[in-house]
């Protein structure tokens, strides 16, 4: 139970095996992956891989957990406030997975070297279809450049120009260094008839 508290706590965040095994002084890497696959197969977490070009690269990186019901992180988090950009992100992981049995997609999340992240690459088969922040609140301008310069830097690379950004209340487009950004509020990207 200490594991999955732990999960919850870190939701939407990375998680490493070994730091596992350390705070819960469990005896190897693989006892705390064993742990924490068995509470994916009770369906109260899910994990969520980088996108590398190497397999063994993507095996080995921290992975994004998510839980399955954002009522058991409010119940259950130590933490005296929601951090309502995590609870966003959880939601969308949510969907994302509901919709990838549905559209037969996978979805990863994306780093490079300098930390710069996006919390959704959308890929069917070889192809990128889509590259996805999630920002409750993109008004600072400090938050805005950070969730931009990272979903441009991943538009380059991964050579995806369907780019979104999911947010509490901001709608609209717009173009940054020659990519067209759609922002979305969540409650809309949720709609079943939302095409974005």
């Amino acid at each position: 139970m200490d594991i999955a508290n732990y999960l919850i706590t870190h939701h939407s965040g990375f998680v490493s095996f070994n730091k596992i095994k350390n705070i819960f002084n469990l005896k190897s890497i693989h006892t705390a992956l064993n742990y924490t696959l068995f509470l994916e197969e009770a369906y109260l977490f899910f994990f969520v891989r980088r996108l590398t070009n190497k397999y063994k690269e993507s095996l080995l990186a921290n992975r994004k957990c998510y839980c399955i019901d954002p009522g058991i992180i409010q119940s259950l988090s130590y933490k005296t406030s929601a951090d309502k950009g995590k609870l966003y992100e959880n939601v969308v992981a949510l969907e994302l997975w509901r919709r990838k049995y549905l559209d037969d997609t996978e979805f990863y999340y994306w780093q490079d070297i300098y930390k710069r992240e996006v919390d959704f690459v959308i890929r069917a088969g070889t192809k990128i279809k889509q590259l996805i922040q999630v920002c409750y609140n993109i008004d600072s301008h400090e938050t805005q450049k950070r969730e931009l310069d990272a979903l441009i830097a991943a538009s380059k690379e991964l050579k995806c120009n369907n780019l979104l950004i999911i947010t509490e209340y901001t709608e609209g487009e717009e173009t940054v260094s020659r990519k067209k950004i759609h922002y979305i509020p969540l409650w809309k990207w949720l709609l079943p008839t939302n095409s974005v």
